[in-house]
């Protein structure tokens, strides 16, 4: 399947291209070849800001997208895949439903996993529109299933009662939207996901979302933050990127620059 060996410890980046349990506007399947293209645009280096050179790393592995058929077992699988080769695995959405087969992997390697999440919603719906599996529930399916021990959600602005609910019921974490990232002090105990929402990100620096909502966080505040982190982060995804939105390539740069310093932050440990 490779065309290289996968060394433990190897970031594989992994295009999931699925939106159909997007409940608005269907366009970010076609996410992944996009970043790509800005990826190898020649537009920027291939440098995070710490001078880890990505594209000569041998822990950095492009690994082309999935095909889905079985929205929840292709997707485990194919990061089942990665992981029983002691690979970390960044996944390129897609919608955010995607999240949960992926993290339903990521909890058979590891336990005690914790999630950071930025995102403008919080996605803890019960079901939406009558579909259990939306884009809008996947922390709820995440949490009532056990996978993780602990939630932190950084950037919500558009909760609702029935959310509210949900934050309480699971003691999910939710950092005010006016805290400065500065004075986050976030610290975890164990092994990190990061889930990473582009609409989290103001849409005067991200527009091209299904689901833009002002009030966000800048790229810098999402980096700052990431960079703060001491605990091993071991996998991570970025969702909700809809090109069909995006004017200049705009926001695929967004996602490139995080998918940069994310992959960075993974092959460090």
């Amino acid at each position: 399947m490779e065309n290289k060996k996968i060394l433990q410890g190897t970031v594989a980046i992994l295009g999931i291209p699925f939106d159909d349990n997007s409940s608005l506007l269907k366009g970010t399947a076609s996410a992944p070849e996009e970043i790509r293209k800005v990826l190898h645009s020649g537009v920027g280096n291939w440098f995070t800001e710490d001078l880890t050179d990505l594209k000569n790393h041998t822990l950095f592995y492009e690994a082309g997208d999935l095909t889905i058929k079985d929205f929840r077992s292709d997707i485990r699988n194919g990061v089942l895949h990665y992981l029983d080769r002691e690979a970390k695995v960044l996944s390129l959405g897609g919608d955010h439903s995607i999240t949960f087969p992926v993290i339903e992997a990521y909890h058979s390697f590891y336990p005690d996993l914790s999630i950071l999440h930025f995102d403008a919603h919080p996605d803890l719906y019960i079901e939406f529109e009558g579909n259990p599996y939306s884009h809008a529930c996947p922390f709820s399916r995440i949490l009532e299933s056990g996978f993780v021990k602990r939630v932190v959600q950084i950037g919500i602005r558009a909760e609702n009662l029935e959310q509210r609910k949900q934050v309480e019921r699971y003691k999910v974490e939710q950092i005010n939207i006016n805290t400065v990232p500065g004075e986050m002090k976030l610290n975890f105990d164990g092994p990190v996901y990061i889930s990473l929402d582009l609409d989290g990100i103001d849409p005067a620096y991200a527009p091209a979302v299904s689901h833009p909502e002002p009030g966000g966080l800048s790229v810098r505040d999402v980096l700052n933050v990431i960079h703060s982190l001491r605990s091993p982060v071991v996998g991570a995804d970025i969702v909700e990127y809809n090109p069909l939105r995006d004017t200049y390539g705009r926001t695929a740069s967004v996602a490139v620059k995080l998918l940069k310093e994310i992959a960075g932050k993974m092959i460090k440990g």
